[in-house]
């Protein structure tokens, strides 16, 4: 066995590797880069090598620094995680070439695993069954229209290299068709640098479920059941579960079995994945989609109802240890459903988001597991995936785990930064979800419901409890003699008056709430209702506020002038508008700066100050996490201020440009 392991990656999966080390008494290395020095992962590491700057070409997809690291510390193995490179072949072979254990697979299983083509030829000599389509090397534009013609639409256009759903093109008629096949090629060339196609049947409301295996050296082969992945938006999974509601046990066998065949096929040891596509209306149907050769973000679902630690597994079969488990061994126990905790706004799109976490609360409860690399004080950026946490649930039934990892999320508080918490719990307590309908175009189906139906309104005692924490700050300290004149309780001689504040969140309408008396005791009257008497006081980042003879408890946090809340799962940031600004005409108002929807790096300013604009016409692109945000004229005018250049980073909200209206605009 090991003494030292370097684990080449960062954020929740470092931390999680890093605990199963510490329970196998193997020492570990942590490497991190200048945005996560501050990082959980480099805290909890035995030992800390910084790589370099921030931009992961430079640091966690640097092969020559992190196999320095490995040498400067004494590490026998590196653990490579997932993403980065964990599926770099490249990085497998100079493990092996500087005399280090590659926790993982051959670089040979990596290699043809990553070639979509070459995998489905030969998993499916191996007698796994393949979407019906056409995956030969060098396919033209003719010959991808007339394996079409033999196929039958719907087809999906895939590209042979890269993954994540990028480049996939679904065409219904022959009309579309050359012009997807260009348009799929440009992706495939823009993403990978390779515009080799294939093309395969497109399978009617899929449904994406995935087999996790287990092999060693020594030719033995198992796979732990399956976990369904159908939760996803834009091709990315949201929630995954383990088993799946729609697999029987004779389904699952025959799975099972593929899986293993599939592993046979391209000598695998390690841990890994097959993935395949089954149809919601034909369970008994499925394909082979693709492998991952590596540990997969969802496993703890699997480890949840098997009571194995693939973790654990990964690094004994790298020591040359057999697996010494035999498939009849292998018992699913209960139900596991997770949740993946990203950095994002719903309410905006899902673009990225980011900040200093100033309040964390993760559950603490039964069968509850929470896989994180979160800590108060550090910084979310936009250098990295914005996936922050992982928040897992067992129940000896589904609607068990279900319930647990609804008041598991309930009890989930990041405040600083704008999460999806929120919009999972409603997520998973949708009646299709709940049912087990699933399919992979849920999500996308029920946005509205999902988002813009939860931001109709923001609940009052939020508001009341925004003002309220607004009072506090302006008052004294106990200890402190002021004139009551400057305290904003409203103090005359004659009758209190009223202080107004407009109170701002992001995605609701801005309100009027109107105060009088000291936070404990005061009157709160939001918009034109009656007024309603309430207090709050606040201990230990957390804000007790009384509204209405009802007693509410909210996380609570401060950042500048925006007041963050907090409370079963949701998340408020909170800013006092100004209310002389409020009140000007629209024309002022709209002259308003135009500000960053994530933070990120200012890729390109096309406009100058002075210069006319057109309605809808792009002034800066953001760029955060390999996406683009193009931030657009509101309507004709004029540049009237530019404050960011090219390759400067800025943060969520932070100003960007100013367009004043021309004449006659509103």
């Amino acid at each position: 066995m090991f003494n030292t392991v370097l684990v080449a990656n960062r954020g929740e999966i470092a931390v999680r590797v890093i605990r199963t080390l510490r329970k196998l008494g193997i020492r570990s290395v942590a490497v991190y880069s200048d945005a996560d020095e501050s990082a959980r992962h480099v805290r909890e590491a035995d030992v800390a090598v910084r790589l370099g700057p921030a931009p992961a070409a430079q640091s966690y997809l640097s092969i020559e620094r992190i196999l320095d690291a490995a040498r400067r510390t004494g590490a026998q193995a590196v653990h490579p995680g997932y993403g980065f490179l964990a599926e770099n072949a490249a990085f497998a072979r100079a493990c092996a070439d500087a005399g280090l254990v590659f926790i993982g697979p051959p670089a040979g299983a990596i290699e043809l695993m990553g070639d979509k083509i070459r995998a489905k030829q030969t998993v499916e000599a191996a007698g796994v069954p393949v979407v019906p389509g056409r995956h030969t090397p060098g396919l033209t534009d003719d010959d991808l229209v007339a394996a079409v013609e033999e196929i039958g639409y719907p087809v999906l256009l895939k590209p042979s290299a890269g993954g994540g759903g990028k480049g996939m093109r679904l065409v219904r008629s022959p009309e579309a068709l050359r012009e997807e096949i260009a348009a799929a090629r440009r992706a495939a060339r823009g993403a990978f640098g390779d515009d080799t196609l294939l093309v395969e049947r497109y399978v009617e409301g899929p449904r994406h479920i995935e087999i996790q295996v287990l092999a060693d050296a020594h030719g033995d082969v198992i796979h732990l059941g399956e976990r369904e992945c159908s939760l996803q938006r834009r091709h990315q999974k949201i929630v995954e579960e383990a088993p799946s509601p729609l697999l029987d046990p004779k389904t699952r066998a025959r799975m099972g079995a593929s899986a293993v065949e599939a592993a046979r096929s391209v000598g695998y040891v390690g841990a890994g994945t097959v993935e395949f596509i089954v149809s919601a209306t034909r369970p008994e149907e499925y394909f082979f989609l693709e492998m991952n050769t590596r540990l997969q973000v969802e496993h703890p679902v699997t480890e949840l109802v098997t009571g194995l630690d693939l973790v654990e597994w990964q690094v004994r079969v790298a020591a040359g240890e057999r697996l010494g488990l035999a498939q009849e061994e292998v018992e699913l126990r209960g139900h596991a459903v997770e949740a993946r905790v990203y950095a994002e706004d719903p309410a905006r799109g899902f673009l990225p988001t980011g900040g200093v976490v100033l309040r964390l609360a993760e559950p603490d409860l039964p069968h509850v597991r929470v896989d994180s690399g979160l800590r108060e004080g550090m910084r979310i950026g936009s250098d990295y995936d914005p996936m922050l946490a992982k928040v897992v649930a067992w129940g000896g039934t589904r609607a068990e785990a279900l319930r647990r990892l609804d008041a598991a999320l309930a009890r989930t508080t990041v405040l600083g930064v704008t999460t999806n918490v929120a919009f999972l719990r409603r997520l998973i307590k949708d009646p299709e979800v709940a049912a087990g309908r699933l399919d992979t175009g849920l999500v996308e189906r029920r946005l509205a419901e999902l988002v813009d139906g939860a931001a109709l309104s923001t609940p009052e005692e939020v508001l009341a409890a925004a003002a309220l924490a607004r009072l506090l700050q302006l008052e004294p300290a106990p200890s402190t003699w002021v004139d009551p004149f400057d305290v904003p309780s409203g103090w005359r001689i004659g009758e209190p008056a009223w202080t107004t504040w407009r109170i701002e969140i992001p995605g609701y309408e801005a309100v009027e709430v109107r105060s009088r008396g000291r936070a404990h005791d005061a009157e709160i009257a939001i918009g034109d209702a009656e007024p309603v008497r309430a207090g709050a006081e606040a201990r230990d980042g957390v804000l007790h506020v009384t509204y209405g003879g009802v007693a509410y408890s909210f996380a609570y946090a401060q950042a500048g002038p925006v007041t963050w809340l907090g409370r079963d799962g949701e998340t408020w940031a909170v800013r006092e508008e100004d209310v002389l600004h409020a009140a000007a005409p629209s024309a002022a108002v709209a002259a308003g700066p135009l500000r960053a929807p994530m933070p990120g790096t200012v890729t390109a300013v096309k406009v100058t100050e002075g210069e006319k604009v057109t309605a809808g016409q792009v002034l800066v692109i953001l760029e955060a996490m390999k996406m683009e945000h193009s931030i657009v004229a509101p309507f004709d005018g004029v540049v009237a201020a530019l404050r960011v250049r090219a390759g400067q980073t800025v943060a969520l909200d932070e100003p960007l440009v100013s367009v004043e209206p021309t004449e006659g605009e509103s």
